[in-house]
């Protein structure tokens, strides 16, 4: 049958896939309207499918936190170009993820691909988007974080890094807490106190230290103290409360917190692109 050109540009508009993909599809459903629609949604799950093996490492990272302070929700969606992510059209779609997780409380992707958004669901919104744009595009992460303290969230700029720093208390100056969430997001902490470091972790550096010592010719008890001393300094590399402030290095985190009469960081997430998958 004959195809017009104000149904191509009709279907075009419902579901912004290319001009000659709506005809293709147009003429196979004989000019039905919503057996094109699924046709096409049928071509964008072919298409994730093709492009399964593709590295999706380019996309956003997003954050959004009640005005209470005592709910955030952060996200990361990907894709395979940065030109996808600076998209209009795509950074919307992920904003209207985001706003799906925090308001029906998700707080993992498999669960959010099930939520309805604008009478479809998030999983069915994605295969549209590849099948329209034509990269594997998934959602990787998402963290939802309650609290009866404080919340505090920081987004990198160009939305590749993101933080949700967690507060045991009130905290009266924000400033305070995006400094906390920047230290997190830049200088990559294990675990805000010593008891959140994984033990095989610590006594492989404990190992690693004292055959290096051992190795350079140091008695067997002068190595095991040495060792400790080395074990010290990688918790004040690696333990949040114990690093050094990034914005005065005479402090660590937790003086510069007690300083400031603030509550103490009870808890982070940190999303970074490609590394959370």
């Amino acid at each position: 049958m004959s195809i017009s050109a104000a149904d191509v540009k009709k279907l075009r508009d419902m579901t912004g896939a290319g001009m000659m993909d709506c005809k293709k599809a147009l003429a196979e459903a004989d000019g039905n309207f919503d057996a094109a629609v699924e046709l096409l949604r049928k071509k964008g799950q072919q298409v994730s499918e093709k492009r399964s093996d593709r590295e999706a490492n380019q996309g956003l990272i997003l954050s959004r936190i009640s005005d209470d302070k005592k709910k955030a929700a952060l996200l990361e969606i990907n894709c395979e170009t940065d030109f996808v992510a600076r998209n209009e059209e795509f950074q919307e779609d992920a904003e209207k993820f985001l706003d799906a997780a925090f308001d029906n409380d998700i707080d993992n992707a498999g669960d959010l691909l099930q939520i309805e958004v604008d009478g479809l669901s998030i999983e069915k919104h994605l295969e549209e988007m590849v099948g329209k744009i034509g990269e594997k595009i998934e959602i990787n992460n998402v963290i939802l974080s309650t609290t009866d303290g404080t919340l505090v969230d920081y987004i990198h700029p160009g939305n590749q890094l993101g933080v949700l720093a967690e507060f045991d208390g009130d905290l009266t100056d924000e400033n305070i807490g995006k400094d906390v969430a920047m230290q997190v997001a830049a200088m990559k902490p294990l675990s805000v106190t010593r008891d959140g470091v994984d033990s095989s972790l610590v006594e492989k550096e404990l190992e690693i230290a004292k055959d290096q010592l051992l190795n350079e010719g140091k008695p067997e008890h002068i190595a095991e103290q040495a060792a400790k001393g080395k074990l010290r300094r990688f918790y004040e590399e690696r333990v949040l409360l114990e690093q050094k402030f990034v914005k005065d290095n005479s402090v660590s985190v937790q003086e510069y917190l007690e300083k400031h009469d603030a509550p103490l960081v009870k808890s982070f997430h940190r999303l970074q692109l490609g590394e959370n998958a």
